[in-house]
């Protein structure tokens, strides 16, 4: 089946009120009739259609109370990346490569988009990558292959190879822990102290409750009985699980964080950060609270920082970022392959809302964030 071909450009960003004029042009909600998407995609029907939404997109009335305007941004910078063309996708994606050789493609992953297939996914990056590859080294290009993966609303450093054994052979170094992985995180929370290391084995259970449902849960070697640290039976499905963390910067209800996963089991970084830490990322509506499923509570302090009401919380997006990997030498390659990625507009933004700071030598990145800001 041949997805639709229309697209609705012009998204806000998170506390700028701007239009991106990078990869967010390309990409919104499809309103397409089952005849049109039957269609392929055609430059100039999608160009037609492309200058409709804009017109369509100027009477919106916008809204006089700045916290639905706020809520508004959120939605669509949440709901953006729901539908959209394989080709629209692709080349947003293109846009955004980060380094590419003759081995590797490593590209900015967007926020919003699952990197494999799954119930409820109309869209991965796997489903374009041989669009991608011909975007790259013409029509006859053997697809792209992933080395890795990142949560859905994870953003940041992903590598592709366009061999199958280089693929192969960087997830081995990933398996072996080879790989240095870098994140950067905005929690709820300042962890004490501000620099250390999380070593908890993991484990999913299901979560009885309103709604039965599974997360991954802490699953401590030892636990306190009068007073008395005691050593108990390790469950047979924990899986040994270390997180070194930093504080870069902080306020007395809110980090930014650099983290470096050891190992690399699922939902690790959350999982160490609220259960572990008490500090949940910002937006994490899963692991904020272990017994139900519900929006992120936040203090009447950052609510008001964010210019949000509870009731509009689960609207937050993800604050986790992939900041840095570094490959080791490979192949040919006889040096590391250092790369970095900088955080997305939304992040920046959420970032001087709450008054943190990135470090000094990053500090361009929030220069230009202020500067769209204030267009």
């Amino acid at each position: 089946m041949v997805a639709p071909s229309c697209v609705v450009p012009g998204l806000l960003v998170w506390g700028t009120g701007q239009r991106l004029d990078n990869f967010f042009i390309l990409v919104s909600k499809l309103f397409c009739s089952a005849a049109a998407a039957s269609r392929p995609l055609d430059a100039q029907r999608l160009a037609e259609r492309l200058r409709a939404q804009k017109q369509e997109q100027k009477k919106e009335p916008v809204p006089a109370n700045p916290v639905q305007r706020r809520v508004r941004e959120l939605v669509r910078f949440t709901q953006q990346l729901q539908r959209v063309h394989p080709n629209v996708l692709a080349k947003a994606l293109s846009r955004g490569i980060l380094h590419q050789n003759k081995d590797l493609v490593v590209i900015n992953k967007p926020y919003g988009v699952p990197v494999h297939g799954g119930p409820g996914v109309q869209l991965c990056i796997n489903d374009v990558l041989p669009i991608l590859a011909k975007m790259l080294h013409g029509h006859k290009a053997e697809p792209l292959h992933l080395c890795h993966r990142l949560d859905k609303e994870t953003t940041g450093v992903m590598v592709l190879a366009w061999e199958k054994e280089v693929a192969h052979q960087i997830q081995q170094l990933f398996k072996t822990r080879q790989v240095t992985k870098k994140y950067w995180a905005i929690t709820v929370n300042v962890p004490v102290p501000s620099v250390g290391v999380v070593d908890i084995p993991i484990v999913e259970k299901e979560v009885q409750g309103q709604q039965q449902h599974h997360k991954m849960t802490l699953s401590p070697s030892y636990h306190m009985d009068n007073g008395k640290m005691v050593k108990v039976r390790t469950s047979r499905n924990a899986h040994t699980a270390v997180t070194q963390y930093q504080v870069l910067s902080s306020t007395l209800s809110s980090a930014l964080l650099e983290l470096q996963p050891i190992t690399g089991v699922k939902h690790q970084l959350r999982v160490h950060l609220s259960f572990g830490l008490d500090c949940s990322i910002l937006g994490d509506h899963k692991y904020s609270d272990w017994n139900k499923l519900a929006p992120q509570k936040l203090s009447v302090g950052t609510l008001k920082k964010l210019g949000l009401e509870q009731s509009k919380a689960r609207h937050i997006p993800l604050h986790l970022h992939a900041r840095q990997l570094i490959l080791p030498a490979l192949g040919s390659r006889k040096e590391d392959l250092n790369l970095v990625c900088k955080v997305p507009h939304f992040f920046v933004c959420s970032l001087r809302r709450l008054g943190l700071k990135m470090p000094s030598k990053d500090q361009t990145e929030d220069d230009q964030a202020g500067h769209l800001g204030a267009q």
